[in-house]
């Protein structure tokens, strides 16, 4: 399955590199930056649409080892720290300025809205007029023991073994929620984005737990913050069920809920009924209901 996207490479340190998508919007008023979140990549061509429509050139990065940046012979989705990613992330900001764009906001989705907080709390200085969240990942959807024990054993293994599995998935129940081939409305690549997305890896694992930490002790984010979930959760399910169609099905919204005021001084959260996980790929009238409020957040930003 190929796109026609416009692509560039964005060059990293130590012959690494990740991609940079863009789709211009004919008059730009402003720009946005999109993050993808774990196993994905950028495909949603709707919502490029959508912000284009409203005077945005969209932008969508695809991170190292991600999607477009993922080569044969690479780990998906493998880093041993988030702050990584900054390089990219940085590099993609530079591309946009040398398109003419001084400001942006920024999109971020699951876990690119961890790596995204994380990052803007570390560039106070960037020109952003604010973060959108899709379903941020700011704490691990597991059981208590999971959360304080499992953690512990995690930062220890991860270090010594940072490529053992410590899952050889997330289970295929979203990715058939999602999929055309399955219950969902969406094509996109298998390569890139599995059905039951890429193994869980330790090092990658322990990355995480220590990025949850810094979230959730406290971030300053300048820029004023709109965190969006689904109305309910659905987890830890064997197999599909009708009830995935209409909930979160990879992470806990209640934890969304209790961290988001942790970012900066000016967070809003906004709940969509009947959201799945990336709320942009909920059905209607969810989907819809997601657009509108963050079209009414960033009219709300520039009056």
């Amino acid at each position: 399955m190929t796109d026609d996207f416009e692509a560039r490479t964005l060059p990293l340190a130590g012959g690494k590199f990740a991609t940079l998508v863009r789709v211009p919007a004919e008059q730009a008023r402003g720009a946005i930056l999109y993050v993808h979140g774990f196993a994905d990549y950028f495909f949603q061509r709707h919502v490029a649409e959508h912000f284009t429509a409203q005077g945005f050139d969209f932008y969508a990065v695809d991170l190292r080892y991600y999607g477009r940046s993922l080569r044969d012979g690479d780990t998906p989705n493998f880093v041993l720290d988030i702050t990584e990613y900054f390089e990219e992330l940085d590099a993609a900001v530079e591309l946009m300025r040398e398109d003419g764009h001084e400001r942006l906001t920024v999109m971020a989705h699951s876990t690119g809205g961890l790596i995204t907080p994380l990052w803007l709390d570390a560039r106070k200085d960037y020109p952003v007029d604010g973060l959108i969240l899709n379903s941020p990942w700011f704490e691990l959807a597991e059981p208590w023991v999971m959360r304080t024990i499992g953690t512990a054993v995690i930062k220890g293994v991860g270090r010594i073994a940072p490529k053992l599995v410590i899952r050889n998935g997330l289970g295929g129940v979203y990715g058939q929620s999602i999929h055309k081939n399955h219950h969902g409305e969406w094509e996109f690549d298998l390569k890139m984005k599995p059905i039951n997305a890429f193994p869980v890896l330790a090092g990658w694992l322990r990355a995480i737990r220590i990025g949850h930490a810094r979230l959730q002790a406290g971030l300053d984010i300048q820029a004023p913050v709109l965190v969006l979930h689904s109305s309910r959760s659905w987890l830890h399910a064997k197999a599909w069920a009708q009830d995935a169609m209409t909930a979160d099905t990879v992470l806990d919204v209640a934890d969304m809920i209790k961290f988001a005021p942790r970012l900066g001084k000016r967070v809003t959260v906004v709940e969509i009924p009947d959201g799945l996980h990336d709320l942009f790929l909920s059905a209607e009238p969810a989907r819809t209901k997601t657009l509108t409020e963050i079209d009414d957040w960033l009219t709300r930003q520039r009056s």
